[in-house]
């Protein structure tokens, strides 16, 4: 019991102490006390009207004018959970002292607003000057969010008061009224002013509710306080950015010149453009950063190609609802084959060639034991080693039986002994360099990040890679910290894919975009490719669209996106640009190959890299022969010469 007290205590105390606002009036001279006590009254009404008994309100001061209104109760009595005032009074101080005090408020007052379960935000100031600072500042310290309730009290002229709704995102895109105090007793009223970016009017300030001391709150017919500015875009241009990224986006030139897209992400984005009821306008970009850069000064309404979720990125701008999971890949050029001259060795293993070897050493020796036993007991021609090691050898390679071996049984017998050994090995060996020289041994490669990392001299990424880059240097892990060290930055995927195929290094990328250039550009003339995608992913990753910090269209975007994914809508158009790029590339694959059977082209024939074993043999032994043919006549010389002289 005294647990829950406690709890209890400890969550009133944070929620009566949640936020705070900052406001300022310059001149403090505009209003009379009699006109303030008055205007506590309006302000009282509109935060009465929409704030629910457990929002924390938030309320900044910089005057005593602005004190006053505070004082009245009807401004805290639906605050149950307290109100906080910060207040910068600016009367007889430096201006740049102001700016530089209101920032660090700004940074306060978000600390307590994202503990705060509800809140409201109210500003009080007469100097549009003040009000642009505190529009800037509270976008730039994250100060608002939709769900934050913002209310501006002001009292400035009407053409002044358009253009500072218009010209500034917190007040035009946020959840944001402004209190105009009209007037003066006994003609003191209020009017209430929002600003809707998207109408059927086009955007603009309209006029939501007015207030007199006698009549109170008036809302006007069919106006809310805090309207839902994006349920409907009423067919507006909305700025998106985005760069080729197949299969997601496409871009390609039409038969009238005209720009065609295509990819899962663009139909995404079309769909939720017929949902919200806007039109897309894709702002032309020539970098991954200035589709992002444009997205965090808020010129465009987000980047319609998705972007892996990275710590990084988020310190940029935000992401929509998260809805790819998918993983980072790498790329590198295929090994190909191992040295064909090898292919010699290959089929069979060391051991065999060591029995082979041995017994090619004692077996003329057996069977010169038993020739020269019978030769002694039957008379005969003297048969030398080296003559029966060659003749075995040539058995062994297939030649004709020599005769001479064959004078007595058993040497006969062992001669048999010897062709049963000779068709075996022979068999055996003919049939495994047939299948070695058609299907010969690759050499191996990386397929895991550890593997990677050790064999490669560098790794490759489009420009959006520093993000990458940076979130593997602070990895725990020393094959990711490794792949940091190593990473650089290239023009294109295309480059860096090039460039793997030419050196020692990698490429890292989506999975399913690298799968579709490789297909495409680096094909072998019999359909293998020149580079491999590994088997083990860098890490799964969660891809989604970059909207700016704070947006307050995101709750809208996700809801259409959530809709998207759970209809199997996104699934259904990968299906099927996956199916198309099949056909076509079956079509291509098909008319080549037509081709190549006009020209005779035979892919499947050994070439002289599958033979190149047997080549350098028969060099070696033309070498060996020629030596031979040189070195026997001047042993010869040789031996005449000096014979001659040692007689």
């Amino acid at each position: 019991m005294k647990w829950w007290r406690l709890t209890m205590v400890r969550v009133i105390v944070i929620m009566a102490m949640v936020n705070l606002l900052v406001a300022n009036d310059k001149d403090n001279h505009l209003l009379h006390y009699s006109w303030q006590q008055n205007a506590g009254g309006g302000v009282g009404a509109v935060l009465e009207a929409v704030s629910q008994p457990t929002c924390s309100l938030i309320i900044t001061d910089g005057t005593t004018s602005t004190s006053t209104i505070l004082k009245e109760e009807s401004v805290v009595r639906g605050t149950p959970l307290g109100v906080a005032v910060f207040e910068v009074a600016v009367d007889d101080q430096d201006s740049n002292v102001t700016l530089t005090l209101l920032p660090y408020l700004l940074h306060q007052a978000r600390q307590m607003r994202m503990r705060s379960w509800c809140k409201q935000v109210v500003v009080v100031s007469h100097d549009p000057v003040f009000l642009a600072n505190f529009a800037e500042w509270s976008l730039k310290g994250r100060l608002l969010v939709w769900a934050t309730k913002l209310l501006v009290v002001t009292s400035l002229p009407l053409p002044q008061l358009h253009a500072l709704l218009s010209s500034h995102w917190t007040f035009s895109m946020m959840n944001t009224i402004l209190l105009n105090l009209e007037d003066t007793p006994p003609n003191l009223r209020a009017s209430v002013y929002t600003y809707l970016p998207y109408s059927p009017e086009g955007n603009q300030a309209v006029k939501v509710a007015a207030w007199k001391p006698g009549s109170g709150l008036v809302l006007l017919k069919g106006r809310s306080l805090y309207s839902p500015k994006y349920s409907n875009f009423y067919g507006a241009k909305v700025n998106v950015t985005g760069l080729p990224f197949p299969p997601y986006w496409d871009a390609v030139k039409g038969p009238d010149n005209t720009t065609q897209y295509s990819g899962t992400d663009y139909m995404t984005l079309v769909t939720v453009a017929d949902a919200l009821n806007f039109t897309v306008y894709i702002m032309p970009t020539t970098s991954w950063a200035e589709v992002t850069g444009l997205v965090e000064q808020r010129l465009s309404f987000m980047a319609a190609v998705h972007h892996t979720v990275l710590l990084a990125r988020m310190e940029r701008f935000d992401y929509a609802w998260v809805h790819l999971q998918g993983r980072a890949d790498f790329s590198m050029a295929d090994p190909g084959l191992k040295p064909q001259w090898q292919s010699l060795y290959y089929p069979l293993l060391a051991v065999v060639w060591a029995a082979i070897v041995l017994t090619m050493l004692l077996a003329p020796l057996a069977l010169l034991l038993i020739i020269r036993v019978s030769e002694s007991r039957m008379g005969g021609e003297e048969i030398s080693a080296l003559v029966v090691a060659l003749d075995l050898g040539g058995i062994l390679l297939g030649q004709s039986l020599p005769q001479r071996l064959c004078k007595t049984n058993p040497s006969r017998v062992m001669v048999a002994a010897w062709l049963v050994f000779a068709f075996i090995i022979g068999t055996a060996y003919r049939g495994n360099l047939t299948a070695f020289l058609m299907l010969p041994e690759l050499a191996p490669r990386p397929e895991t990040i550890e593997e990677l990392v050790a064999a490669v001299d560098r790794i490759t990424m489009p420009s959006y890679g520093k993000d990458f880059k940076k979130t593997f240097m602070q990895s725990d892990s020393p094959a990711l910290k490794r792949m940091g060290q190593l990473m650089h930055i290239v023009k294109s995927t295309e480059v860096g894919l090039q460039q793997a195929v030419q050196r020692k290094q990698a490429h890292v990328d989506n999975r399913r975009y690298q799968q579709l250039l490789i297909a495409k550009y680096f094909i072998r003339a019999d359909g293998t490719h020149k580079l491999y995608i590994g088997r083990d992913g860098l890490f799964p990753t969660q891809s989604a669209f970059p909207i700016p910090h704070d947006a307050p269209y995101k709750p809208a975007i996700d809801r259409c996106l959530m809709a998207v994914k759970e209809a199997g809508l996104y699934e259904k158009w990968a299906e099927d640009l996956l199916f198309q790029t099949q056909m076509k590339a079956q079509k291509k694959q098909k008319q080549e190959a037509e081709k190549e059977t006009e020209s005779d082209n035979n892919n499947r024939s050994l070439t002289f890299t599958h033979l190149q074993g047997a080549f350098l043999l028969l060099l070696l032994g033309l070498s060996l022969a020629g030596l031979t043919f040189v070195v026997e006549p001047l042993t010869v010389w040789h031996q005449q010469h000096h014979g001659g002289k040692s007689e």
